[in-house]
């Protein structure tokens, strides 16, 4: 079991309680041991559901690696908040389901990070939240045994309708459409052929997430891959209005550049 385990890292190991009588701890530390770290118990009818929620998440963490894969080499040379933004749509922690919780988790205003979008004549960034999102219900409907209610409850819709709504809002397609058309390799090629391929040039100086500070650059809101871009020192609003302690150097006279 543990060389099982060690050859085949990608592949989820999941140890199933099924028997009546009491789980053996001894057994239990023994695949804990092996490098099992998932223990569904399915004597109870909601352990099936835990364990297809399990399986599910794990299908989709690995589409997200081969869509972060990918676009990270499309994106080698954007700046590093604008790879935060597109890691973010593939990554479980920064998931949400509207574009102004994905805002509020990597620190930015909404409204600051759609009109960077906006100036730089980009789709908006809530239709590369939308088909992110489908990448992960195309990789989910490569399982059979997945319904409609099953992808869009695990994608936290809250309802099958909603994301029937959804699909149809986005593709112009109903659900049953998008799942005979679509698999996750598939969408994510319509994603990148869509949003990201024909946008390159904008994208690669792009930096959706920098806040202007009071030294008058712009750092990223938040993250270890802090960037510092120059911006333009701020005017004064009211030309009339002079700071009396630079008076002395406004009105001196002048002094020839031989005695300076």
């Amino acid at each position: 079991m543990q060389a099982v385990v060690r050859d085949f890292p990608r592949i989820p190991t999941v140890a199933l309680v099924s028997a009546a009588s009491d789980t053996d701890p001894t057994a239990v530390l023994a695949l804990g041991n092996c490098g099992v770290r998932t223990l569904v118990d399915v004597r109870y009818a909601a352990g099936w559901g835990h364990l297809r929620d399990v399986l599910g998440a794990e299908v989709t963490h690995d589409m997200d690696r081969i869509a972060l894969g990918v676009l990270q080499q499309d994106l080698c040379e954007a700046s590093p908040d604008c790879w935060r933004f597109f890691e973010a749509l593939f990554t479980r922690t920064y998931s949400a389901p509207t574009i102004r919780v994905l805002a509020r988790r990597l620190g930015v205003l909404p409204s600051t990070l759609m009109s960077r979008f906006f100036r730089a004549k980009l789709p908006p960034p809530k239709r590369y939240l939308a088909l992110a999102r489908l990448v992960r219900a195309a990789r989910l409907f490569e399982n059979p045994g997945l319904s409609v209610a099953d992808v869009a409850n695990h994608l936290d819709y809250s309802s099958p309708q909603s994301f029937g709504r959804h699909v149809k809002s986005v593709l112009a397609m109903n659900a049953t459409d998008f799942r005979r058309r679509f698999d996750g390799h598939e969408m994510l090629r319509h994603f990148r052929e869509t949003l990201v391929l024909p946008h390159m040039p904008a994208l690669l100086h792009l930096r959706p997430l920098a806040q202007r500070t009071q030294g008058g650059e712009a750092v990223l809101a938040s993250g270890p891959e802090a960037v510092t871009i120059s911006v333009r020192p701020q005017q004064f609003r009211n030309p009339r209005s002079v700071d009396p302690s630079a008076a002395s150097l406004i009105f001196a006279p002048k002094v020839p550049r031989l005695l300076q």
